[in-house]
């Protein structure tokens, strides 16, 4: 089969992207040389203790933190997000590229980037040790959580440690070492726990309000030498819980500054799940009763007693409640009141997408709507310009979407070849017109059932026999066993 590599390169093409930068793009590249470190109202922070936490393969990073503990025992976070736009704006060739792709591909094997190596990886990615201009978005928390105030600057800051989401997850977890770059700076150790120690405020009012907290398997094949070895099987931890629970905090943060400053944005929305009634069903097996029309602060009780119960098993139960409730999507938010554009999994009604300008259109955008409502300026953009922006972001994420999913399943039906004939325990994830899919608990793989398939329904325990594979398609059938 071809290489796993070329799969991927194919599912890109194939769902529209653009594979490769043209000639205007490769000229306006040339002509940059070095990161911006002075503008009008740029304060200088480069004093804080500012980190990053992320995947310790990562190199696009788009987002520092620090926090201060205030005397009155509040928190002062703050969260500096890289200035693409500095770098790259509105109308350039490399925009132009940026849109047309709207968002980053991670498909386990290979990354195909929105913005050119040059600037995600270097110029724009506020990488360990640079200065770097960043927009800083202020969450001021009180002693019990609630944020009491928020704010938005341009500041120059440096990021004094390139953290890594496992190593730190398993220090504060205690179940690993300290990191090495905290074990010799005492300051850098005690900014860690104060960040841990905000997260955790942040995290518990957001569960009051009815905030859902999942605990997804993220399965990511292992190549050796060419050949899928395995599925690496990636889970939450307290450190990427930290930076979760703080790009929501910050991301909230955003479109409430907008919308108090009477901005049109961009919003991030979940609607209410259309399959709630399954959703109850599901509930009911475990004998947890929820009410007929959909709430999310029941939706969490259960949610958080099923974590309680059976953590083992609980990715299986957020995997089925991930996929009733369906995807998010952009929408375009005019000011004034905005109950109708809610994030039912954040209990949010005010939520957009701001922290990942490099990976993320819809984040470049947010951080120009920003940047001129923080000067006074005219908005960039028009509500119909703004609209369409919205719409293309969400058809190219679930193109995304679409290219990562082959990938990881030619990974696993290479993984699997050998076993046709082998009955798995699956879980039921999607009942659609074109199929019924599940996903295996052990390994992680996901196929379509094409034989026996009736009566199946999503969150519901299967055993299903491995009929065949194809690997280059990207396709696992099964039968139910």
């Amino acid at each position: 089969m071809p290489s796993l590599d070329a799969v991927a390169r194919e599912a890109l093409l194939t769902n529209g992207f653009v594979a490769e930068a043209g000639d205007d793009v490769v000229r306006e590249l040339a002509g940059l040389r070095d990161a911006p470190t002075k503008g009008d109202g740029v304060r200088d922070l480069r004093a804080l203790k500012w980190s990053s936490i992320d995947n310790a393969s990562s190199r696009d990073l788009d987002q520092i933190e620090v926090a201060e503990e205030l005397s009155d025992g509040a928190i002062l976070l703050r969260v500096g997000i890289a200035d693409v736009d500095a770098l790259v704006p509105k109308g350039s060739a490399i925009d132009a590229h940026a849109f047309a792709n709207s968002t980053s591909v991670y498909t386990g094997v290979s990354v195909y980037p929105m913005l050119p190596e040059k600037l995600s990886t270097d110029l724009t990615s506020v990488n360990e040790g640079e200065d770097r201009v960043v927009v800083v978005i202020e969450v001021e928390l009180a002693a019990d959580g609630t944020v009491r105030r928020h704010d938005v600057y341009r500041a120059l800051a440096t990021n004094r440690a390139k953290l890594a989401y496992e190593s730190v997850g398993a220090w504060l977890e205690g179940r690993g070492p300290e990191p090495e770059k905290l074990v010799s700076d005492d300051a850098l150790e005690a900014q860690l726990w104060l960040q841990d120690r905000a997260a955790s405020l942040l995290k518990r009012v957001r569960v009051q309000a009815g905030a859902l907290e999942f605990d997804t398997i993220e399965a990511t094949p292992v190549a050796k030498d060419g050949k899928v070895e395995s599925l690496a099987v990636t889970r939450k931890n307290r450190a990427r819980d930290l930076i979760e629970d703080f790009m929501i905090a910050a991301n909230v943060a955003i479109a409430k500054i907008l919308a108090e400053r009477g901005r049109s944005a961009i919003r991030r929305v979940v609607r209410v799940p259309r399959r709630w009634d399954r959703i109850v069903a599901i509930a009911r097996d475990y004998g947890f009763t929820l009410p007929e029309q959909p709430n999310a602060p029941a939706l969490s009780q259960f949610l958080g007693q099923r974590r309680a119960a059976d953590p083992t098993r609980f990715p299986d139960l957020s995997l089925s409640v991930v996929k009733l409730l369906g995807p998010g999507e952009y929408v375009l938010d005019k000011p004034g009141p905005s109950d109708d554009l809610p994030h039912f999994g954040l209990a949010a009604t005010d939520y957009t997408h701001a922290t990942a300008p490099n990976r993320r259109y819809a984040d470049l955008v947010t951080q120009r709507l920003v940047k001129a409502a923080i000067a006074g300026a005219t908005p960039p953009y028009t509500d119909d310009e703004l609209a369409a922006i919205a719409q293309h972001c969400t058809e190219r994420e679930n193109a995304a979407n679409r290219v990562e999913r082959v990938t990881r399943k030619a990974a696993a039906a290479e993984l699997l070849a050998h076993r046709i004939g082998s009955v798995f325990r699956a879980i039921v994830t999607g009942v659609k017109k074109d199929g019924t899919y599940v996903r295996l608990l052990s390994p992680p793989a996901e196929g379509r059932v094409v034989r026996g398939e009736q009566g199946m329904d999503v969150g519901e325990q299967v055993r299903v026999r491995l009929l065949r594979t194809d690997a280059e398609r990207g396709h696992i059938d099964f039968e139910r066993a």
